[in-house]
């Protein structure tokens, strides 16, 4: 099965794998295109008016180009018909496009975010990309109980309470919370082991929960506990602060040396969250820094989170596609999709002037509800941040240079070691997880040039292959993986840009010969011949690290020196796809361990599951329970209880 080489302009597997920043073929040479590319557009033109609204370019697969706002669809759309006017990076799109969709919006503002919000869902490739995989964690203060608790979150904000955030990454999060738990004694338990206690948890002997559980303290007293927790995080932390003071001053006073020593502690610990911020923000308030660096061709963006006059947290983005695009635009399309995930505050500060900058101000105000300023810090205080900002934008795009190198330097070494015909762009690498056949599963990772691709990452649980049969267990795992490319190697019917439809350029699998000889034959059973395959096994001494051994389809095996870097970067993708399996295997042992037999029936969900347990006690009583006994039980109805009856006594 003959495969184009990936990231050419002709690959069949299309956009999902060309990069237009890649592309050297010429205008000339794309002209027959280039002229259906207009005549595409010119079609598109006829239909439109002068109205505000998204436009999507898409190719000959369907597949999304590039996504574009409009003040008026029918003039924006119009210009890439005039050839002279635009540049080899718009000729190539244009060249590519036989098709558009357009969607009219109300105003240019709501064109904005509709933009952004399509790009991250798209990923067009010759729009700008903020590549950041990860979402951001805030502190959440529920609402929905007399005593609120205090956690992590990450994801949608649906639960009832007060966001904190966002923080710069979970780590920032805890430790914050820890000393948050110090100051305010919050609980952080969940709701269910919260009912469930009659005596205080280790929490409250270590002094980081006041106990309300078990009614160490009244609703009222942690209800104001809650109140300066929520100034705290406000920025109201001096007031909170001299509170504190003058509440140890009074017991010291009274000669109450137990709780003046207790208020001691909760001071040190708001001094620990103000000492820990390595960023002055005095007098800023709630702002967003970001600051814009490029160099070498490449573009990084630091970011700072300031909230209440509070350093959170900084993060630095790289985003991609950004060849022949003006940095301010680079800037201006990273902070609308970075806000598609993230509320905006009151003030965003950036390094430079952006085009649309009334515009994009009136989009995020819409997003956040409230008024957001954008601007240009001119001196003071926001000066000498954004300064600090522009710095660490420099340096860590250095370090991303840097790394980039050594990055490619390994990927070139790869290829010559593995004996590839060029550095790899996608590497799978594939593992097992069991404990003697039990809950196995199979775990694909991807890593790609500038490292791990996480998600693209895929778990499968292995339903065919018998009990210890690890050789089974790797040969229904890549049955399952290149399935969908068997039968449609261009991968035209599948999803763009998932696993389905995207070859890869390296399979490694942990294993040794019995694993390579698994993968090897069970791919040519499929008639996939061209993908190269390396099996990595830890040698004759599988505790001495260093010591792998790579063995090859026709049976060859080579090692490395054990102070080679690409060993290192070996046994680096190894190790994840290791760390991943275990990960996947727990979490599906856990799942068995909390499971019902009543999960087996079907049409029972969680709340009538409850409503059984409590009434019954347990799920063998619910199954030894008479028709008569399950029809009274409180939720269940007389269908229900039939069905549940049945389920168990079928042909009884």
């Amino acid at each position: 099965m003959a495969r184009t080489p990936a990231g050419s302009p002709d690959d069949p597997r299309g956009a999902a794998r060309f990069n237009e920043e890649q592309a050297t073929y010429t205008v000339a040479s794309a002209q027959p295109d280039l002229e259906a590319g207009i005549a595409a557009i010119r079609a598109t033109v006829k239909t439109l008016k002068p109205v505000p609204g998204v436009y999507r370019m898409l190719d000959a697969r369907g597949d999304v180009l590039y996504v574009g706002k409009a003040r008026a669809l029918k003039n924006r759309v119009a210009n890439y018909t005039q050839v002279q006017g635009l540049t080899n990076r718009l000729l190539r799109m244009v060249s590519q496009c036989r098709s558009m969709e357009i969607v009219t919006t109300n105003s240019e503002a709501e064109a904005l975010l509709l933009e952004a919000q399509l790009v991250k869902r798209f990923r067009p490739p010759f729009n700008v990309h903020l590549r950041d995989d990860k979402s951001f964690p805030f502190i959440l203060l529920r609402a929905e109980h007399d005593f609120p608790r205090i956690m992590k979150h990450r994801g949608a904000r649906k639960a009832k309470g007060n966001y904190y955030g966002p923080f710069a990454s979970a780590g920032s999060v805890n430790t914050t919370i820890n000393a948050l738990q110090k100051l305010f004694l919050l609980r952080s338990c969940t709701d269910s082991f919260f009912s469930r206690r009659d005596r205080p948890c280790l929490l409250y002997q270590i002094k980081r929960c006041s106990a309300p559980c078990v009614g160490r303290i009244s609703t009222p007293d942690y209800a104001a506990l809650v109140k300066q927790a929520q100034d705290f995080l406000s920025g109201k932390s001096s007031a909170v602060q001299a509170d504190l003071e003058a509440q140890m001053q009074r017991a010291a006073e009274e000669l109450d040396f137990e709780t003046a020593a207790i208020l001691r502690d909760r001071l040190r610990a708001a001094t620990f969250i103000q000492g820990s911020q390595a960023i002055n923000a005095q007098g800023v308030g709630d702002a967003d820094v970001f600051a814009l660096a490029s160099k070498g061709g490449q573009v990084g963006v630091q970011s700072f989170f300031i909230r209440g006059g509070q350093n959170w947290g900084h993060r630095a983005f790289f985003p991609t596609h950004t060849k022949d695009v003006e940095e301010a635009e680079v800037l201006s399309d990273v902070l609308l999709q970075f806000y598609e995930e993230v509320p905006p505050p009151a003030t965003v500060l950036v390094d430079r002037e952006l085009p649309e900058a009334e515009l994009i101000a009136q989009a995020l105000s819409e997003l956040a509800g409230k008024k957001v300023v954008l601007s240009v810090p001119k001196r003071g205080e926001r000066r000498r941040l954004m300064e600090q900002a522009s710095r660490n934008a420099t340096e860590a795009l250095e370090r991303r240079l840097a790394e980039s190198g050594t990055k490619a330097r390994l990927n070139r070494e790869l290829a010559e070691f593995l004996e590839l015909d060029a550095p790899p762009q996608r590497i799978e690498i594939y593992d097992n997880s069991h404990i003697q056949g039990a809950k196995a599963v199979g775990a694909m990772v991807v890593a790609g040039p500038d490292g791990f691709v996480k998600n693209q990452y895929r778990k499968f649980n292995i339903r065919e292959a018998q009990s210890n049969d690890d050789f089974g267990m790797m040969r229904e795992v890549m049955r399952r993986r290149f399935r969908n490319l068997a039968e449609d190697p261009d991968g035209t019917a599948g999803k763009k840009d998932s696993h389905e439809t995207i070859w890869p350029d390296l399979v490694l699998i942990d294993g040794g010969k019995g694993q390579m000889s698994a993968v090897r034959d069970t791919l040519e059973e499929m008639g996939i011949e061209d993908v190269p395959l390396i099996a990595v096994a830890k040698g004759p001494h599988h505790g001495r690290e260093g010591r792998e051994v790579f063995h090859f389809p026709d049976g060859r095996e080579k090692t490395l020196p054990t102070n080679s870097p690409l060993l290192f970067h070996l046994q680096n993708l190894r190790d994840e796809v290791h760390r991943y399996a275990i990960g996947a295997h727990r979490d599906k042992r856990s799942r068995a361990i909390t499971a019902s037999p009543l999960d087996e029936i079907p049409g029972i969900g969680p709340a009538r599951k409850r409503a059984l347990l409590l009434h019954f006690g347990t799920a063998s009583k619910v199954r030894a329970a008479a028709l008569e006994d399950l029809q009274r039980a409180p939720g269940v109805s007389d269908a229900v209880a039939r069905k549940i009856y049945d389920f168990y006594h079928a042909g009884g």
